[in-house]
């Protein structure tokens, strides 16, 4: 076991009141394990067994706690936990605050080496994302889990970041309260050197300013962000990569809009990211991994597994830079319309298989955008080639148009595994999405990110569709 010497190797002190002092080191090499000692004249404190690596936070609400113990083939991944010492896990214990506490008032798991009595109280989401990031970086991994079932994004956000959304402080006495799960389980780790966050939420926002979350929850982002750069001494990067779960499902057959409008939400109105509002993210999709039988209810999905491998494929292209992990679904890059059909062209090769239902035409007779309150018809799939889908348009009425697609518009849309539409490369699932013919007068895209709508000949008319970025 390696030793290090702070003496030798701070480059940057600092003290601050209550008796709270800081070192950072000079970059160390990934791995260990070392023993770490801090000297002071006559007396000295060591840290033994510690690794070098990156850690990330796991935020968020019941599908983050998920524990290893409740997903499928749970036996056999709690045996795999000691095939992984070098990845640690750490967890904040359940606690409220009013105020900004500089420290933990309790901690569920220190941090650890881990072992199956550990892992299995252990966030799933959190120690498969870290497990499989550890078989790609190949060096230590620390996993902080600090999340709690049932809350809003407004706990889990400052005051600060909540006010850039109109959310004035409110006087509940709950864990559901504005910024009481910020104060006490995410203020105190803003110390940390984090490489990056994932975070699974939104269920608790469906039915709670819902029409807010496409605010609240970039501006959660961005405050994280921010907070964290400054209270770790610049040590996290201040666009720190941030990877999350798009909603999965909760009742089959439901026609309520509200989980999709929070998936939708999830990614600033916009369907994917990154995005120009939310830059240096990444996306988990889950609507095609509903579980009708769990235990725990059909709101907790037990496939843990893909959403982790997702995440991680986003993690290693945004947060690791690897030009060679495909970690987007298909996104439509153009879409053409006539009275007999809508052409909506991926921006890569996708995998079809008939649907009758999965997208929807808005029929209007007023060339305006719509939203989901408006009137939706199912409209079947007919033909496909290898990057376009062609929809029919007959079942608008005559006497209307075409006027928006929307696909995967459920709060249940297809079976496990089952959607209509998939990358033909990656198998990634098509993101849901909803897209206008006709543009608000009042909208944030610019002409920059749309194309330019025009009249094409045989009739077919170009949508304004945004482009992901990198689409080609």
């Amino acid at each position: 076991m390696l030793s290090l010497c702070l003496l030798l190797l701070m480059v940057q002190y600092s003290f601050q009141q209550c008796g709270i002092w800081r070192v950072i080191l000079n970059p160390i090499e990934a791995g260990g394990p070392y023993s770490v000692t801090a000297a002071l004249q006559n007396s000295s404190a060591t840290l033994t067994d510690v690794l070098f690596g990156d850690v990330w936070l796991c935020g968020g609400q019941s599908n983050m706690y998920f524990k290893t113990s409740q997903i499928f083939n749970a036996s056999e991944e709690l045996a795999l936990a000691g095939k992984y010492p070098h990845v640690r896990t750490f967890m904040a214990a359940l606690n409220m605050s009013d105020t900004e506490l500089t420290d933990l008032t309790g901690v569920a798991l220190p941090w650890s080496v881990t072992e199956a009595s550990g892992l299995a109280q252990f966030s799933a989401v959190c120690w498969l994302f870290g497990r499989y990031m550890y078989e790609n970086l190949k060096y230590p991994v620390g996993l902080v889990e600090s999340c709690w079932g049932g809350t809003p994004v407004e706990a889990w956000s400052s005051l600060r970041a909540l006010q850039q959304c109109g959310l004035e402080q409110n006087n509940q006495s709950s864990k559901n309260a504005n910024s009481v799960l910020w104060n006490a389980m995410i203020h105190p780790l803003l110390n940390m050197t984090l490489k990056g966050a994932i975070w699974y939420q939104g269920e608790r926002n469906a039915d709670y300013h819902q029409d807010k979350y496409n605010c609240s929850f970039p501006a959660m982002i961005d405050n994280w962000r921010k907070t964290f750069h400054l209270g770790s001494g610049g040590q996290t990067a201040v666009d720190f990569p941030f990877g999350f779960v798009q909603l999965s499902t909760n009742i089959k057959g439901s026609t309520d809009d509200s989980f999709p409008n929070i998936r939708w939400h999830q990614t600033a109105d916009t369907g994917f990211v990154p995005n120009l509002r939310l830059q240096r993210t990444f996306m988990a999709v889950a609507v095609d991994l509903p579980d009708e039988t769990s235990p725990y209810g059909t709101i907790h999905p037990r496939d843990k597994q893909d959403v982790a491998y997702r995440l991680t494929l986003g993690a290693m292209a945004v947060a690791y830079n690897d030009k060679d992990v495909v970690f987007l679904g298909p996104f439509p890059r153009k879409i053409l319309s006539t009275r007999k059909r809508v052409i909506v062209t991926y921006d890569q090769a996708v995998s079809v298989k008939l649907s009758e239902d999965i997208f929807e035409l808005c029929c209007s007779q007023s060339r305006a955008p719509c939203g989901p309150q408006s009137l939706w018809i199912p409209s079947p799939i007919m033909h496909w080639v290898p990057t376009t889908v062609q929809i029919s348009a007959y079942v608008c009425p005559p006497s209307t148009a075409v006027a928006a697609l929307r696909y995967a518009w459920k709060d249940w849309p297809c079976d496990f595994k089952a959607c209509p539409v998939y990358s033909a490369k990656s198998g990634l699932p098509a993101p849901p999405f909803i897209i206008n013919r006709y543009r608000a007068k009042r909208s944030f895209a610019t002409s920059h990110n749309y194309a330019k709508a025009r009249l094409r000949k045989k009739q077919y008319t170009k949508w304004h569709v945004m482009l992901r970025c990198g689409a080609k």
